[in-house]
Formats: C-alpha cells, sequence, structure tokens
C-alpha cells in the first residue's frame, strides 16, 4: 500500500486529549496512531494531517494550545497539513486536489471523533472514489449519554464495514 495509498491523521490536536476529559483511551491511541506514522513514513506513504478549526474560546481554537496536533503523533518536514472547519475534511478544502496531485486511490484513516470526523471524511472519501480503510482500534470518541464511547466505537465500526476495508493498527502494512 504505497504509491496509491495515504494516511489521513484527523483532528489529533492537543484539545483531544486534555488532561480534564481526554478522549477515550488517549494513551493507547496515541501510541497506535504513532506506530502507523512511523510504518508509513518508513514505506514512502505520504502522510495527510487534517487539523480542525474553531472559534474563540473553543477547544479548538484556531492558533491556541489546544488547536496543535500533539506532539506524539507531530507532522514531519513535507507532511501535508489541511484545515478545515467542519466534521468532513473534504468539505471546503484542499484535500481532494492534493490526493489526486499525489495520485492516492487508497486512503487509510485514523484519529478524532468516531462519530463525527471520522464518519464525515471516511464516508464522503467513499462517495468520491477512494478506497477506505479504517483503523478499526485507531480512532476514538467520548462516551454519551448511557453510551460508552467503547461502545460507539463499536457501532461505527460496523457501519463503516459497508463502505470501508477494516484492519487493526497491528495488522497494517504498508508497503
Amino acid at each position: 500500500m504505497k504509491a496509491e495509498t495515504a494516511l489521513l491523521v484527523i483532528d489529533m490536536q492537543n484539545g483531544m486529549f486534555m488532561e480534564a476529559d481526554p478522549v477515550y483511551d488517549s494513551q493507547g491511541l496515541l501510541e497506535r496512531i504513532g506506530g502507523l506514522i512511523d510504518k508509513a513514513r518508513a514505506s514512502g506513504t505520504p502522510v495527510i494531517y487534517v487539523q480542525h478549526n474553531e472559534g474563540e474560546g473553543e477547544p479548538l481554537e484556531t492558533n491556541s494550545e489546544g488547536w496543535g496536533i500533539h506532539p506524539m503523533v507531530a507532522p514531519a518536514d513535507g507532511d501535508i497539513i489541511i484545515q478545515k472547519h467542519t466534521p468532513d475534511s473534504f468539505h471546503e478544502t484542499n484535500l481532494h486536489a492534493e490526493l489526486a496531485k499525489l495520485g492516492i486511490a487508497r486512503v487509510v484513516a485514523v484519529g478524532v471523533q468516531t462519530d463525527l470526523c471520522i464518519n464525515a471524511t471516511c464516508s464522503r472519501a467513499s462517495r468520491l472514489g477512494y478506497q477506505v480503510t479504517v483503523v478499526q482500534d485507531g480512532h476514538s470518541t467520548w462516551s454519551q449519554g448511557n453510551q460508552t464511547a467503547a461502545d460507539i466505537i463499536a457501532s461505527y465500526n460496523d457501519r463503516f464495514r459497508s463502505f470501508a476495508d477494516m484492519a487493526a493498527a497491528s495488522n497494517m502494512t504498508f508497503s
């Protein structure tokens, strides 16, 4: 999975990992995604970051500490960073153009938030004709109401199977 594949790292920003209310399994998520980034880079697979921008006073306020990409999964020189303002990483961004420029046919998606940006971006990528792989243990969210984060992730993994390939982080290869 090299020349035609890109790793999309979605919204892995400091604000998602604040000590008071971090995303579910935050440390494990950072470690797994960090490992995937290393594998992708070692194989020459492009790593493309998507960074969410919010308004003043919000956790991901543009140019705030929370807005920054987490240092455990930080971009390297040459990585592309796409700025977005909605859950869909393709909406009013240059993501589609950047993927086309690189000749990408398959996207491997990881990041936050399962039920918002991962869902919106992956379903849009599929509709645009990309082959999509969702790393089943490479995305996370928060518990909501009486539904645990683990249950939400499992439910969305079932939904993703209708339009995407699924793989565990430990089984992902880029070659």
